[in-house]
């Protein structure tokens, strides 16, 4: 059943996204990035965050409404640290990724690479 241009349900009743977008983060673990998708993949810059210690940055996109459901999940992790990855804010055109390092002792030292995917929703 096609519920949009980019996405549908399979026969075994899986919600499937077309589109995905991968970028790769430049500067800093704070510099926004841009993904014009429904889903996509981040990779961060080589970044340090610090045992116990949060990252958070922008990521730009044009589809996303404030009434949207934004999901992040790690799909890659080659760093040293505790991490994992929430959405912290989702406005029209954007949302903010928090990286929060959980390791009380040891520091982020690496990339992340990080799956999303933007789910419509109406308020």
């Amino acid at each position: 059943m096609t519920f949009n241009t980019t996405g549908y349900r399979n026969s075994d009743g899986v919600l499937v996204t077309q589109g995905q977008v991968a970028v790769t983060q430049l500067t800093n673990i704070s510099t926004a990035v841009t993904c014009n998708e429904y889903s996509g993949v981040v990779t961060t810059v080589s970044q340090t965050v610090a045992a116990g210690a949060e990252a958070e940055f922008t990521v730009n996109n044009s589809l996303v409404a404030a009434t949207d459901v934004v999901v992040a999940c790690i799909k890659t992790h080659t760093s040293a640290g505790d991490f994992i990855v929430a959405v912290s804010a989702v406005a029209a055109g954007s949302f903010k990724l928090r990286l929060t390092n959980l390791n009380a002792a040891t520091a982020g030292n690496n990339v992340l690479v990080l799956n999303f995917v933007v789910l419509k929703a109406t308020a």
